[in-house]
């Protein structure tokens, strides 16, 4: 689709996301704006650190304030606001959180899929795009993760994002939902707020000259995704399934298919930054998958998609912005 397509096909658009104040919501808010669409997001809390809510570009957005679990209110957004397509984003997404409280996480990633799946039934919703996980398929001894692969969570992060992905093909083939399933690698980019992951925790360590430290031993086996990549690949997915009946209840994987150890990429940023400071291997984390990567090529050939940025380029964006962040907010330890 060119630009000009790509905005037409956007423009005027009522356009539902879920989890729009989070780190990778706000970079889709942001773009849908841009792209003229008239957003609608649902929101929970006020989080006035948020990307969204920082640069000001919520006020170009309508706000509904709630609860994802809230059904009647669901239903009465989507048809309020006659959505046409919705980008289901919103989730608890630490797996640490998850860990010591799985209950409000099944809450609000296996019931809230549901009830938002329940209630664009009920409204008759044009295409809807749900952001299942890489950690979906769980533990596997086979890899890369192909879409064809079992989804076999085991802690609780993972089951609930397994739960969620079959709950969305269950609408699509039971009621023929139009819904896809984004999942998509670790991500990464300006923004992320939450200290505990790999990149911004080492980004912050670094920039304010202190040891980075990890929570694992450093050999766990990730693949990575940029967060304005991401952005395009839900793009994509929703512009697809609008003209593709036949992508009901497919899953996507989106990956830069370029498996690095948590080491690997804490030494890549070190280089990138400069330093010559050494990570402190705390050795400290569990329920984690030892290895886990995604086999990205039915997306390139099924939808086309390509990743617009490289990881050195995507990394040294994600750098500058943190630098920028943090002359702003000295504060911010």
């Amino acid at each position: 689709m060119s630009a000009s397509d790509r905005s037409a096909f956007w423009r005027d658009r009522p356009v539902l996301v879920t989890g729009g104040t989070g780190f990778v919501g706000s970079w889709l808010v942001a773009r849908l704006l841009e792209l003229g669409a008239n957003v609608v997001c649902l929101v929970r809390d006020w989080v006035p650190e948020s990307e969204l809510i920082r640069s000001g570009s919520i006020r170009r957005a309508t706000l509904v304030r709630g609860d994802l679990c809230d059904a009647s209110l669901l239903e009465r957004t989507l048809a309020e606001y006659q959505i046409d397509t919705v980008f289901h984003l919103a989730a608890q997404a630490i797996v640490g959180v998850a860990n010591k409280s799985p209950v409000p996480t099944f809450h609000a990633n296996i019931e809230g899929t549901w009830l938002l799946l329940e209630a664009c039934r009920r409204t008759e919703v044009k295409s809807i795009v749900i952001a299942s996980s890489d950690k979906a398929y769980g533990e596997h001894d086979v890899l890369p993760y192909t879409e064809s692969m079992a989804l076999q969570g085991r802690h609780p992060y993972d089951v609930s994002k397994s739960c969620a992905d079959l709950i969305a093909q269950s609408y699509a083939v039971s009621f023929a939902l139009p819904v896809a399933i984004t999942r998509c690698a670790n991500y990464f980019g300006g923004g992320d707020l939450n200290w505990n992951r790999v990149v911004p925790g080492t980004l912050r360590s670094l920039l304010h000259n202190e040891r980075p430290s990890l929570r694992s031993d450093g050999t766990f086996v990730r693949d990575y995704l940029y967060v304005e990549d991401g952005v395009e690949a839900y793009l994509l997915t929703a512009e697809k399934l609008s003209v593709s009946p036949d992508l009901k209840g497919q899953a996507f994987n989106f990956s830069y298919e370029m498996p690095l150890s948590v080491l690997d990429i804490v030494r890549k940023i070190i280089a990138l930054i400069g330093s010559d400071l050494k990570p402190d291997i705390r050795n400290e984390a569990s329920n984690e998958i030892p290895r886990q990567y995604l086999d990205s090529s039915k997306a390139q050939k099924v939808l086309g998609w390509a990743s617009r940025f490289g990881f050195d380029e995507a990394m040294q964006r994600t750098i500058q912005w943190y630098r920028e962040y943090f002359s702003r907010n000295t504060s911010s330890h």
